[in-house]
């Protein structure tokens, strides 16, 4: 398994999957769904450096839940699985206390 270390202020990150049914049970397929825009910060850079050499820590931290704007950071492939390498300027914000895709789903699926 390849290693990837994002480099100064850069930051790899996994889309987090939406639940593919809705509230009321329509599920939606793959081609009508958008990217989503929020994702889990795999790995980071060691922080952006100014002139004199001084470097600046991130404050996005590997394991945080992020969201970033559509069409932020550039999409690779790291061993068949695709991530967003994206500047720490790119996130728009961390979220705290949100419920994992999964635990949607099950919560929808309670009704």
């Amino acid at each position: 398994m390849a290693k990837f270390s994002p480099l100064h202020d850069r930051l790899l990150v996994r889309r987090v999957e939406e639940a593919s049914t809705t509230r009321g049970g329509i599920i939606i397929p793959d081609s009508a769904k958008d990217k989503p825009q929020e994702g889990e910060v795999i790995s980071t850079g060691k922080g952006r450096t100014n002139d004199e050499g001084k470097t600046f820590p991130l404050a996005v931290k590997e394991g945080d839940r992020v969201l970033f704007g559509k069409y932020s950071g550039t999409e690779i492939k790291i061993d068949g699985e695709d991530f967003i390498i994206m500047k720490e300027e790119e996130v728009l914000g961390i979220l705290t206390g949100a419920a994992t895709p999964a635990k949607k789903e099950l919560a929808g699926s309670r009704k």
